[in-house]
C-alpha cells in the first residue's frame, strides 16, 4: 500500500483535502510508470530549508524545495521532500498566483524530481514545466 504523509518541522502549516492530493500524487507517479512505496512531504520554515541545503547540498542559498531520493530500487519511489511555506508565499506573490496553486505545483515538482526530471539545464527546465503544467492540469479538486 503507498503511503504519503505530511509533516510540519519548526511551522504550523495543514494541508486542506489531504486525501485528494495523495490520490492526485501517486496517479501522478503511477501515469510515468512508477511504483510508490513511500513519500513524506515536510513543510518548513526558510531557515529550516537553508540549513538542509547548507548541510547536504553545501548549497548557501533559500530554495523552495529539496529533494532526497531514498530508493534503491528501479521505478519505486521512495523520498522525502521539503518544502519552505515562506518562500511557497512570496513565490505566489511574486507570480501572482494563488498560495494553494504554486503549493501546488511545488508538491509535484519535488515528485517529479524522484521520478528522473531533472531542471539544472534550460532543457531541462522546460521539460520539468511542461510536466508541472500537465499534471497540474490534471487535478480535480481545490485543497
Amino acid at each position: 500500500m503507498p503511503l504519503i504523509r505530511f509533516f510540519e518541522e519548526d511551522i504550523s502549516y495543514k494541508i486542506k483535502n489531504k486525501a485528494a492530493l495523495r490520490l492526485w500524487i501517486i496517479e501522478t507517479i503511477q501515469a510515468e510508470g512508477f511504483k510508490l512505496k513511500e513519500l513524506t512531504y515536510i513543510f518548513c520554515s526558510d531557515n529550516y530549508l537553508l540549513q538542509l541545503n547548507k548541510q547536504y547540498l553545501n548549497h548557501d542559498t533559500y530554495t523552495d524545495i529539496i529533494t532526497f531520493d531514498n530508493s534503491s530500487i528501479e521505478n519505486v519511489i521512495l523520498g522525502d521532500i521539503f518544502i519552505s511555506i515562506e518562500r511557497i508565499r512570496e513565490n505566489a506573490a511574486k507570480f501572482n498566483i494563488t498560495e494553494k496553486d504554486e503549493l501546488h505545483r511545488v508538491v509535484i515538482h519535488g515528485a517529479l524530481h524522484l521520478l528522473g526530471y531533472k531542471d539544472k539545464t534550460t532543457s531541462d527546465k522546460e521539460k520539468m514545466t511542461f510536466k508541472e503544467d500537465f499534471y497540474l492540469n490534471k487535478r480535480s479538486f481545490n485543497s
